[in-house]
């Protein structure tokens, strides 16, 4: 081959340019499966952290749709409150005392594992963090959405009738301390866990740890002025409906991330059952609440069979991925129908729940916690145990907080507040300036 000097200048140019770029390439590290599958994972996870936090709207707008427009200011802004308490609360304290690292031996009942939150250094805090699966900031945050969810539920079942500040400080203290103790006898490997108790996404740990201190909170605080007149129940009708239909679907999509993420990972099969059995059970929740309320109220309401939607995702949280995609449909159909049954009978007992938490998130949350036992691996009695004991825990501890609550700053608004709304009486604000609503109370 004829070399001209041209063309050796040419090779001798590239060959000096090849030997810096070979050296460099020997100094970066190789990128193992497990590098791209701690990625994926995590990236899997903040998504799922994305979908949780979008539920707080869903929460404020099934809220505000079934109250009336003179508590829209106050209502949004509880719910707006409720996130900053909880992820600070949770960053503050929660996080170590609902994940302490419980020591051998111990009885797993109280541990803490201190103030404030500091991943470990290097790989210790990403790939090595949880198997690979996700990183120490990725955990804390996920798990920080779900316990600000705990407080939401409370605010439904006392709106339109509570005094800002104190719901505030019963929030603080409940999620900040009580949601996160509990929560560690199961997510946190306590004793609950070496019990056999299974709650794979919070029917029990989430939804009826906030029924709870919802049922607490309307015993003590008591119905809204003209709800039950001469013993008999009068309809407070929700002011706006395309609100409370949009709340409910923001709250289904975001279910895809409480669910969904709860996985714990990016696995492909694991995460997609999980997402058929939440739908199918919202879906099916909605036909055994449509059922329910046209059979017994002899019209179709749009209120019971969303209500309906979510008690089936309530139902299913428990054991989505464990229990089979049949179950999943009898679990929703029946959420959706005793959620029609369960709001009429607390309306019986003159128990006043604007929007049904007690049912959705309580009633359903224990039946579906129930409903794990018929998957194969798990038997009844660790799961009944498993609710008895967050009953006997949660529910007279925000009888307590929200009693001393009463006899100290007080926990209900003026009559007079009440009749003229509390978005004029605690914030000086109306929703809806300029519009003139007429209500029946």
């Amino acid at each position: 081959m004829h070399c001209t000097k041209k063309t050796f200048a040419r090779l001798f140019a590239l060959c000096a340019l090849a030997l810096p770029m070979a050296t460099f390439a020997e100094e970066i590290p190789a990128i193992t499966a497990a590098d791209v599958m701690f990625t994926v994972n995590n990236t899997w996870m903040m998504v799922s952290i994305f979908l949780v936090f979008i539920m707080h709207l869903g929460f404020a707008m099934v809220e505000t749709g079934l109250t009336r427009a003179k508590n829209t200011v106050n209502i949004l802004f509880k719910n707006t409150a409720i996130v900053a308490i909880g992820l600070l609360t949770y960053a503050l304290m929660g996080f170590n005392l609902m994940y302490p690292g419980f020591a051998e031996g111990s009885a797993g009942i109280f541990a803490f594992a201190g103030f404030g939150i500091a991943a470990p250094e290097g790989a210790a805090g990403l790939i090595d963090y949880a198997d690979g699966q996700y990183s120490y900031w990725t955990d804390f945050l996920f798990q920080g959405m779900f316990a600000a969810t705990a407080a939401t539920i409370v605010s439904g079942a006392v709106a339109e009738r509570v005094k800002l500040g104190p719901f505030l400080i019963f929030c603080t203290i409940y999620v900040g301390i009580v949601y996160p103790f509990v929560g560690s006898w199961k997510w946190g490997g306590g004793w609950l866990d070496a019990q056999g108790f299974y709650d794979f996404a919070g029917s029990t740990l989430v939804h009826s740890v906030g029924g709870w201190g919802a049922l607490a909170g309307i015993i003590v605080i008591g119905p809204r002025i003209g709800k039950y007149v001469n013993g008999q129940v009068k309809a407070i009708m929700g002011h706006n409906m395309p609100l409370l239909t949009i709340g409910a679907f923001l709250l289904w999509l975001g279910w895809f991330g409480f669910n969904g993420g709860s996985v714990l990972s990016a696995d492909p099969g694991a995460v997609s059952y999980v997402l058929v059995t939440t739908c199918l059970a919202a879906a099916a929740g909605i036909i055994g609440s449509m059922t329910a309320s046209w059979t017994i109220q002899k019209q179709p309401d749009l209120t019971m069979v969303l209500n309906g939607c979510l008690a089936g995702l309530v139902g299913i949280t428990a054991g989505a991925d464990v229990v089979s995609v049949p179950w999943a449909v009898v679990i929703g159909l029946v959420c959706g129908a005793v959620a029609v049954i369960s709001v009429m009978a607390f309306d019986r007992m003159k128990l006043d729940d604007p929007v049904g938490a007690t049912t959705v998130h309580l009633v359903c949350g224990i039946i579906g916690t129930l409903f794990v036992a018929v998957s194969p691996d798990h038997t009844l009695m660790p799961q009944v145990i498993g609710i008895v004991s967050y009953a006997a825990v949660c529910f007279p501890t925000a009888l307590f907080i929200f009693y001393i609550l009463k006899k100290t700053v007080g926990i209900r608004v003026s009559k007079e507040e009440e009749m003229k709304g509390l978005d004029l009486g605690e914030h000086g604000q109306e929703a809806y300036h300029g519009f003139q609503f007429f209500t029946n109370v």
